[in-house]
C-alpha cells in the first residue's frame, strides 16, 4: 500500500480555519551580547549602607561642633529701603547670577541651563562610552592637536554673544583642554601623565562642566563688590 504524498502551494488567506492550517514562522528573541566578568561582589547592606550611615554621623558631628564654635556668617536684619549692593543670590545660584553679566537674561537665564538640562535628558539615549575606555593609548600629536582646536573652538563660541570677555568659561575650557591634550603629545611618562591618558572622553567632558561651574560660583561668590565690579574677597565692605 502506497502513500501519495501530497503537496501544499503556500498562498495567503484571511481564514485561520482553512484546511491546511496556516504555519507561523517564530524567530528566536534577539539578546544583546552580556560579558560575564567575574568579579567580587559584596551586598548594598550592611557593606554599603554601614559606610553610609558612619558619613552621615560624621558629617552631622562635623557641622553640630562647626555651630559651636563658630557663628553662621549673617547680615543685619533685612531693611526694605535699603536694597544692598551688590545684591546677592544664594551662592548655587551665583554661578548662574555670574552669567548675567556676561550674557543676555534670555541666554543666560533660559538658553543654556535649558541646553545643560536637555544634555543630561539625552545623554542616556546616546551610545555612552560604557567600556570607558582610555582616550590616549599611544602618544598621538595629530589627535593632540584636533583636541587643542577644538578646545579653542569652544571657548571662541561662548564669547561670541557675550557682553563682555567670558574668563570663567573660556579660562577653564583652555585648560581642561591642555590638560586633555598633554599625553597626546608627552606620552604616559610618569604617574600623572599615565593617570591622565587613562581617563575617558566623558570624564573630560565632565571634569570641564564641573571646572566652569565651579569658576562661575567662586567669582560670583568672592569676587564681585558693588556693581558687580571685580575686587578682592578681603577688602572692607565685600561680602
Amino acid at each position: 500500500m502506497t502513500t501519495k504524498q501530497r503537496t501544499f502551494t503556500p498562498a495567503e488567506s484571511e481564514d485561520a480555519r482553512q484546511i491546511p492550517v496556516r504555519v507561523a514562522e517564530v524567530q528566536e528573541d534577539e539578546r544583546f551580547a552580556v560579558e560575564d566578568r567575574d568579579e567580587p561582589k559584596v551586598m548594598s547592606f550592611p557593606h554599603l549602607v554601614l559606610r553610609e550611615a558612619i558619613a552621615l554621623l560624621g558629617m552631622s558631628l562635623f557641622l553640630v561642633l562647626l555651630s559651636l564654635f563658630a557663628d553662621a556668617p549673617l547680615e543685619q536684619i533685612a531693611n526694605p529701603a535699603m536694597t544692598p549692593n551688590p545684591a546677592k543670590a544664594p551662592w548655587y545660584f551665583l554661578g548662574l547670577q555670574e552669567l548675567l553679566h556676561y550674557y543676555p537674561p534670555l541666554v543666560a537665564g533660559v538658553l543654556l541651563p535649558g541646553l545643560v538640562v536637555m544634555a543630561l535628558i539625552q545623554i542616556p539615549y546616546f551610545d555612552v562610552n560604557l567600556k570607558r575606555e582610555a582616550l590616549w593609548t599611544a602618544p598621538r600629536p595629530g589627535r593632540a592637536t584636533l583636541v587643542l582646536l577644538v578646545a579653542f573652538a569652544v571657548a571662541f563660541l561662548f564669547n561670541v554673544a557675550a557682553h563682555n570677555t567670558v574668563w570663567p568659561i573660556i579660562i577653564p575650557t583652555v585648560v581642561v583642554g591642555i590638560i586633555m591634550a598633554l599625553p597626546g603629545y608627552l606620552g604616559a611618562h610618569g604617574r600623572l601623565l599615565s593617570w591622565l591618558s587613562s581617563r575617558s572622553i566623558p570624564f573630560y567632558v565632565f571634569f570641564w562642566f564641573l571646572s566652569v561651574a565651579v569658576v562661575l560660583t567662586v567669582v560670583g561668590t568672592l569676587f564681585r563688590g558693588p556693581g558687580w565690579a571685580l575686587t578682592f574677597p578681603w577688602r572692607e565692605g565685600i561680602y
